[in-house]
């Protein structure tokens, strides 16, 4: 079925349309998430999060093309309420739940996990939306609140940071 249709149908009450839409973007979701938090629970927490509010929101929706980039500004939205969530969390913790917090992902190798660790959150969001996600500086723009060009030189600083560091 056409997404679009997909979407006005969810917009209008489906359920089973918008599971559909669900299953059509859950595994970008989920990298997404899994990427930006460092590991599968919180990803999950995260997409589950996203999941809830867009369902509630999904009315609201009047253009169906902008159904992608509203879904992952709702997620990069929810990372960033849990991100927050981490941070007191490690104010108040203690040595043991201070490491386990900060977990590191399991997926990378440790010298892109330290490049990727010099950069500025803003900054990984970014690569992440392009390298992970596959998204372009307009939809990333339209998550992230910045203007595509800022997207574009800050991805490309970005990059390049991240290649000097490994070299």
């Amino acid at each position: 079925m056409d997404e679009k249709l997909l979407v006005k149908r969810a917009s209008g009450g489906d359920k089973e349309a918008f599971a559909a839409l669900y299953m059509l973007y859950r595994d970008d979701l989920y990298r997404y998430a899994f990427f930006r938090l460092g590991n599968e629970e919180d990803a999950r927490d995260a997409v589950s999060a996203c999941i809830v509010a867009a369902y509630e929101g999904v009315f609201g929706l009047r253009n169906a093309s902008a159904f992608r980039p509203w879904i992952f500004r709702i997620l990069y939205r929810c990372c960033c309420r849990y991100i927050a969530q981490q941070n007191d969390m490690r104010h108040r913790a203690d040595t043991a739940e201070l490491n386990r917090l900060e977990a590191p992902a399991e997926h990378l190798s440790p010298e892109l996990k330290e490049a990727f660790s010099i950069l500025n959150t803003c900054d990984r969001d970014i690569v992440l939306l392009s390298a992970v996600g596959g998204y372009n500086s307009r939809e990333i723009a339209e998550m992230t609140g910045l203007k595509p060009s800022t997207v574009r030189s800050r991805l490309m600083r970005a990059f390049k940071k991240m290649k000097q560091f490994l070299e």
